[in-house]
């Protein structure tokens, strides 16, 4: 095999440019071995700096996670930071996670700031993404930067960009920022030399004033105190959880707090698991063992920079069961919505939001209390934008995406584990003093609501011929709809991109009011929705299925259950996939 000469005339750009000896010599060890497929992946392109920021495997190469890509990417935020504020002081926050070469590259992304004028806010040591979320808004900052790649293998490292409402930069800031790293062409542009004088190092006083500042936000106070032994077993999967929630447990009154002793260690190897998470049965494989036990009555596991967090209960069954994203979100967004309705808090003015291919059995709870209830694309960055445009005229309750990320109050702008874990505590916590478990409550849920089944399926196809392919199938879906899905007609397609909706008996088509998005929706006769996205993070293509139907009684939980999973494997039948 021979390397496309396109590609050859990157790496050598990289061999002769201004790189360390070190990285040069892992690129000549790759073209000493014809290793023609690592080069190719790592020199096609340039790591696309998205409206999220970085994310990427770490080695050398212009499409990977190293010193460079992390350099230009801060060198081109620092110069969009400046032009937008000229004469104003700017200030940015850095936070990382437990990820391997995390540390270095928070390092790296001071340095760049520093060296530009920015005055930093540096933690001084690994943090929750939702802190830093925090400490921009409360410091002040007109940008913060997360080094992480959240819930990826270990091989993965990222870099997420934030604006001065602490939430991830949005249209039109995001392509301006994008434009600007974009506009680096050489590795000499960037600012390497740190000026010490610019980086502050800040820690604890942030951590106390945010666990105060979501501890007031507790609505069932009482109910904690005469259920303050509540059992939780609690992992972080090696991750930053272990720095605050354990402590935001604790303040919250919950005495009997049960920690993975394997997995409080925070380590970027992340040595006892597959994957760092919690959406995996696998990474709570040692969780579900502490739980069984010590007889818990919750199970909570965070990812590696906190802000998702997977959950386990009791069935009637006394068995442990996983709930998935969508049945914790809609579990949370009923709780909040009934302790505020109880304590005559609901005025009329506050709201919930969820994204497009999160359950509709939140709308429909939130249609039933009255409560305006917003969908957004998937990204809670688009929750955040919404946040902050309602910020002073109405009120944020809560709300969530069903990849397990959830938020409660209005303190920070992007989904928190830490708070999530606090409120689902408080919530099993609340249920317990009623005689009842979380579990028992999910079901009264669906009796009273429907019953609600959802289902991710999420198909791997790495590289550049992996990209190729996932835009091929998304192109077959939206060229060539499926007539029937499931055994009902497919009566609506939802194009994102396109931005309309189209009846396709009658085929009139109405404009969708959200911003452009690479997502198709089909909607069927009996209500069931199936969704295709492709990952904005991962080389993987989602299809999101949800299907409903009516739950009679607890008793019939088994069978209802089994009758829409059966639903479901037809509809990924038909699909193909």
């Amino acid at each position: 095999m021979s390397l496309d000469p396109t590609i050859l005339e990157k790496v050598n750009a990289w061999l002769q440019g201004s790189y360390d000896a070190e990285v040069k010599q892992q690129i000549q060890k790759m073209l000493d071995d014809n290793a023609v497929t690592e080069l190719t992946d790592s020199f096609y392109r340039d790591l696309e700096f998205g409206t999220g920021g970085l994310r990427g495997i770490m080695g050398p190469g212009s499409n990977r996670i190293n010193k460079y890509t992390i350099g230009t990417a801060t060198q081109g935020l620092a110069n969009y930071l400046l032009k937008k504020y000229p004469g104003e002081k700017v200030s940015v926050a850095i936070a990382h996670d437990s990820r391997n070469n995390a540390e270095l590259f928070s390092a790296v992304t001071a340095d760049v700031f520093s060296a530009n004028g920015i005055h930093v806010y540096f933690f001084n040591a690994l943090r929750p993404t939702p802190e830093l979320s925090f400490a921009v808004r409360h410091l002040g900052c007109k940008s913060g930067v997360m080094l992480t790649a959240s819930h990826n293998p270990k091989e993965y490292n990222g870099y997420k960009a934030y604006g001065a409402d602490g939430g991830q930069f949005v249209s039109p800031e995001d392509t301006a920022v994008m434009d600007e790293v974009a506009a680096i062409k050489s590795i000499d542009e960037v600012k390497f030399e740190r000026v010490a004088e610019n980086i502050e190092s800040i820690g604890e006083e942030i951590d106390n004033l945010y666990l105060s500042k979501i501890t007031e936000l507790s609505v069932s106070k009482e109910a904690i105190k005469r259920q303050k032994d509540l059992k939780i077993v609690y992992s972080p999967i090696h991750g930053t959880g272990i720095t605050l929630v354990p402590k935001a447990l604790e303040l919250f009154g919950f005495e009997n707090v049960i920690l993975v002793d394997e997995q409080t260690t925070p380590d970027g190897n992340f040595p006892t698991v597959v994957y760092p998470n919690p959406e995996e049965k696998e990474a709570l494989t040692l969780a579900l063992k502490k739980a069984q036990e010590t007889d818990a009555d919750l199970v909570l596991a965070t990812d590696p920079d906190a802000d998702r967090v997977g959950i386990a209960v009791k069935n009637t069954d006394n068995e442990f069961i996983l709930l998935n994203g969508n049945q914790t979100g809609s579990m949370l967004i009923n709780y909040l919505l009934s302790a505020w309705e109880e304590a005559g808090k609901l005025t009329g003015k506050e709201y919930i939001v969820k994204t497009i291919v999160t359950s509709n059995l939140i709308d429909t709870i939130a249609a039933a209390k009255n409560v305006k209830c917003f969908n957004t694309l998937t990204g809670f960055k688009y929750i955040g934008e919404l946040m902050t445009k309602l910020e002073g005229k109405e009120t944020f309750i809560g709300g969530g995406e069903e990849s397990y990320g959830y938020l409660i109050g209005e303190l920070v702008r992007d989904k928190d584990a830490v708070v999530s874990a606090a409120f689902i505590s408080e919530m099993t916590a609340y249920y317990k003093d009623q005689g009842s478990s979380l579990f028992e409550a999910l079901l009264e849920t669906y009796i009273k609501y429907g019953f609600y089944k959802e289902k991710l399926i999420s198909i791997t196809k790495k590289g550049k011929s992996g990209a190729e392919e996932i835009k091929a199938l998304m192109e077959k879906f939206r060229n060539d709809p499926p007539a029937t899905l499931g055994g009902s007609k497919v009566v609506t397609l939802k194009d994102y991109e396109l931005r309309e909706e189209t009846d396709l008996a009658s085929n009139t088509k109405k404009p969708i009011e959200l911003p452009k998005s690479d997502v198709l929706q089909f909607i069927t006769e009996d209500g069931s929705i199936i969704s295709a996205r492709p990952s904005g993070t991962e080389p993987k293509i989602k299809f999101y299925c949800s299907v409903n139907g009516k739950l009679s009684s607890k008793d019939a939980y088994k069978e209802t259950d089994a009758e829409l999973e059966a639903k479901i494997d037809a509809i990924i039948k038909d699909l193909g996939v």
